[in-house]
């Protein structure tokens, strides 16, 4: 399949800015910017679909939105296990000072 030329686009297209969110979402830990790629991700793909943006951007657009939607899920279930451990802790707590 041929594309037509990068500048037959009216819109620059952000796959790769997408990409490294994703990566650093996943590396540092910092779900946020997974969400941003995420979100960024679907925008990405909407326009493309539009055909605003080159269409030979879609692979890298769909991992990074992939990466982040991971890193967004692992933060999240990262951020449940702690408050668990932390409500845990506090009843364990709680229950050792009421039968001292």
């Amino acid at each position: 399949m041929s594309f037509p030329q990068a500048g037959a686009y009216p819109e620059e297209s952000q796959a790769n800015t997408i990409l490294v969110l994703g990566i650093l979402s996943l590396i540092c830990s910092c779900f946020p910017l997974g969400i941003a790629a995420w979100v960024m991700g679907n925008r990405e793909l909407e326009a493309i679909d539009g055909g605003m943006r080159n269409p030979a951007n879609r692979g890298t657009a769909n991992a990074g939105r992939i990466i982040g939607i991971v890193a967004t899920a692992l933060g999240i279930i990262g951020l449940v296990i702690i408050f668990a451990f932390l409500f845990l802790g506090l009843s364990v707590g709680i229950l050792d000072e009421m039968f001292r």
